[in-house]
């Protein structure tokens, strides 16, 4: 049994602040760096933009701006409390600062960071929306019915601490080195930003991930609330037949080059 000055020791060890400490910050900034810009379109909603909207309600930015931010840093803050205590077993994993791996491990640790962790996002959001989670975890988030990209950390704190944790999933099994980590939670904290962005851009940048399906995807979950569980890869959805009403006839029109405005609800 560790006495108090070994569990002391540990926590003065480098990893602690590069790997749980260093991440979680990351996360919020990467997050708002995302954010901010596209909350700001939302705002603005500038004539160029109206066409590449997925919902036809304009997005209210004033109404969950502050109370957005207020839940991140609560959210954050709480993760962060509940992350320190665990370190004496976080440090026995793999998650490592040694050399820099190569980039083509660097690489296909991301892409089984993305996949897995949308597999298992998927399964436990299909789970927060049984009656009793959703009464009491999930409904927070659902009260937001057209969203802004900083509504998408809008969050009862328990399911906020059980979406960090999925993005650990990946890192703890690859062992992977902490730059790796970093930028797999810049890469989620895009997605998450991107997600509830409100628009659904003819670019963008994660479409290039094999079925990967963008922002209207999880933005027809929240205009529907209920379908789409999966984060933006489709093909659990499809499978199990959870996809939400209406999208596929959305994606069938966007196929055949309508605008977002023009193929969405209407």
């Amino acid at each position: 049994m560790p006495d108090l000055n070994q569990i002391l020791e540990w926590y003065r060890e480098p990893l602690f602040w590069q790997f749980p400490v260093a991440s979680s910050l990351l996360s919020v900034a990467a997050f708002l760096f995302f954010a901010l810009p596209l909350t700001w379109i939302a705002w603005r909603d500038p004539k160029w933009a109206v066409q590449y909207r997925i919902q036809p309600r304009r997005m209210d930015v004033a109404k969950w701006f502050w109370p957005s931010l207020g839940r991140l840093l609560l959210n954050s803050g709480i993760t962060l409390l509940l992350i320190v205590p665990l370190w004496p077993l976080l440090r026995l994993s793999n998650v490592h600062a040694g050399p820099l791996p190569s980039w083509w491990e660097i690489t296909w640790q991301l892409l089984f960071f993305i996949y897995l962790d949308d597999f298992l996002f998927y399964w436990m959001h299909r789970a927060l929306h049984t009656p009793k989670l959703f009464r009491q975890v999930h409904a927070v988030h659902h009260r937001v019915r057209t969203p802004c990209a900083v509504a998408g950390v809008y969050f009862h704190w328990l399911e906020y601490a059980a979406i960090s944790s999925l993005v650990l999933v990946g890192p703890l099994l690859a062992g992977a080195h902490v730059v790796t980590l970093y930028i797999w939670v810049v890469l989620r904290q895009l997605e998450a930003a991107s997600g509830h962005c409100g628009y659904d851009w003819p670019f963008e940048p994660l479409r290039l991930l094999p079925l990967y399906k963008g922002n209207g995807y999880h933005d027809y979950h929240h205009g529907s609330f209920k379908g789409n569980y999966a984060g933006a890869v489709g093909y659990l959805d499809r499978f199990f037949k959870t996809s939400s009403d209406g999208y596929a006839e959305y994606e069938s029109r966007r196929g055949q080059g309508l605008t977002p405005a023009e193929a969405g609800r209407g």
